[in-house]
């Protein structure tokens, strides 16, 4: 079968799921849910996975929310991945239903054609992308050992081959003082949130010294209880990011000093923890863009590569996948231009006639994608290779 047949029977396969996928897509905006308690977008897309008649490993690698499915008998073993994790308040405005509706419908495809093609695929279902790290875990506990290549798809307000993907460090912060009456007796008092003020402080005259590829953002989880008593204790949540994970951690110990010089100035206790895994930064595979981009524009849809005016700047544990296997996580426009993710604007974007039209574009460009991988020899060591090279 040559390759374009191919692509048009992936694509045919899609449009045979279209009131499916779409309602996935619906139902998992409709019922948002927050890092590892994915229960009903977990229980959906395996439920539909195994009417399918696909074998379905649920709670699968000791994480109650994520799965895996599997199909094909040999070739090589392409990875595809949906996330389907919320944000507090403002749901799916990052657009997770999205990426778990096109991943769905890009894996159902492939796994339809994975005997005619001589391949194999993989659906994997990925909890906690938000902050809690669920690709991390599951890549440690071997999600994605034997896997030749993984993508995704992610929406976003424009249509780009990449996201500009730095490295991130979770930091827990927490203040320890000593109580007592502020108006009494003051001065017997240790105040624990003016560490924290203090710190904050610290941290926001180091940002003018930064390079300008780098980002500090924090915010106060704890600040005391009550006004007339001095507070013991304090609590903040930090993010460092910068764009490579050498440059992060020379980074995060510039910020660690400038949180504990606020808490010696209060004369209070400060203990500083990871809260979550480390994101790496997103090494894309060119190789495997150049087939994305291709099936991009054979699908109606112009994939540019980032830049300063236009690129989406932020952090996934997909970066970590990408430094195991050749990856690559495109943007795909659901937004107008001046509407930005993790706005409550683009939650209603994410389930808007674009975002589903996102929906069945991408599964499409993934599938083939995954098409053109499995019926090219050397596209496979050819991005190995490439990101043996980029490791370096």
């Amino acid at each position: 079968m040559t390759p374009d047949v191919a692509k048009q029977q992936m694509a045919s396969e899609v449009d045979a799921r279209a009131a499916r996928l779409l309602s996935v897509s619906h139902r998992i905006h409709e019922t948002p849910e927050l890092c590892f308690e994915e229960h009903v977008a977990h229980d959906l897309l395996c439920s539909v996975l195994e009417e399918e008649g696909l074998e379905v490993e649920r709670s699968a690698y000791n994480l109650d929310t994520a799965f895996v499915a599997r199909a094909g008998r040999g070739g090589p073993h392409i990875a595809v991945i949906c996330e389907y994790d919320a944000l507090p308040e403002i749901g799916h405005a990052c657009g997770h239903n999205i990426i778990a509706a096109a991943g769905l419908g890009a894996g159902l495809a492939a796994a339809a054609m994975a005997d005619k093609l001589g391949g194999q695929v993989s659906i994997i279902g990925t909890p906690a992308e938000e902050g809690g790290g669920g690709k991390c875990y599951m890549l440690e506990r071997g999600a994605f050992d034997g896997i030749s290549a993984a993508m995704m798809v992610h929406p976003a307000n424009h249509e780009l081959t990449s996201m500009s993907t730095i490295a991130v460090e979770q930091l827990e912060v927490t203040y320890t003082g000593q109580s007592a009456h502020a108006s009494a007796s003051p001065h017997k008092g240790r105040n624990a949130l003016d560490g924290a003020v203090l710190g904050y402080m610290n941290v926001a005259a180091l940002r003018q010294h930064i390079r300008p590829d780098e980002r500090i953002h924090g915010i106060f989880t704890r600040a005391g209880d009550k006004p007339n008593i001095v507070p013991h204790e304090a609590a903040a949540e930090w993010y460092v990011r910068s764009p490579k994970l050498d440059s992060l951690t020379e980074l995060r110990e510039r910020v660690v000093s400038c949180l504990e010089a606020g808490a010696a100035a209060a004369g209070v206790e400060i203990e500083c923890q990871c809260k979550a895994p480390i994101y790496a930064d997103m090494i894309d595979s060119q190789v495997m863009l150049e087939f994305y981009t291709r099936n991009a524009a054979a699908t109606g849809r112009a994939a540019s590569e980032p830049r300063s005016s236009y690129a989406v700047v932020g952090s996934t544990d997909m970066g970590n996948v990408s430094h195991a296997v050749p990856s690559i996580h495109p943007m795909i426009k659901v937004a107008p231009d001046n509407v930005a993710i993790h706005s409550p604007e683009f939650a209603d974007y994410a389930k808007s006639q674009s975002g589903d039209q996102a929906v069945l574009d991408g599964a499409k460009m993934m599938a083939m994608t995954v098409a053109d991988l499995w019926l090219d020899p050397d596209a496979l060591d050819r991005a190995s290779e490439e990101l043996a090279v980029d490791r370096q």
